[in-house]
């Protein structure tokens, strides 16, 4: 006995559909290597002065082990990278490290960690670690959920 054209148009829907799921779960759920640059050791100085830090946004690549060297002008302050746990506090004329390894992707604020004024709150920075593959993964699935669509539900 043979399909009909209908039932064979079904199968081959069921078909590219569990094809379509499965690479998108291969898409977001794979290990990918991280393509770049060598991990290397980053210096990185941060001046810390009423209520801002200097520089506001810190890039540096996946793998890096990251040196943050803190330098307050004013007051003391001190500097905690959300996400990191690491810490350190500086007073005026007396600069204080800390190193990390940047080992996950993404933005992370970095911020004062001494009250030290009305402002205090608002004295944020931002520590992104370079390549983001979450956007790229994202982007990827939903290429690949439209082709399987286009397959899925074209008819001739």
């Amino acid at each position: 006995m043979t399909r009909s054209t209908p039932s064979i148009i079904r199968g081959k829907q069921w078909l590219v559909g569990g094809a379509t799921i499965a690479l998108v779960l291969v898409a977001l759920l794979m290990p990918l290597p991280v393509l770049g640059a060598e991990p290397q050791e980053r210096h990185v100085n941060i001046t810390a002065r009423s209520f801002a830090f200097e520089p506001g946004t810190v890039r540096v690549n996946r793998g890096d082990t990251v040196i943050i060297s803190l330098e307050s002008t004013d007051v003391v302050h001190g500097l905690y990278v959300d996400g990191y746990g690491g810490s350190v506090v500086a007073e005026p004329g007396r600069p204080a490290t800390f190193s990390f390894v940047a080992d996950r992707p993404g933005a992370f604020r970095f911020r004062c960690s001494i009250s030290c004024g009305s402002l205090h709150p608002f004295m944020i920075g931002k520590l992104v670690v370079e390549p983001n593959l979450i956007f790229g993964r994202s982007l990827a699935a939903t290429v690949i959920v439209v082709i399987g669509a286009i397959l899925t539900f074209w008819h001739r």
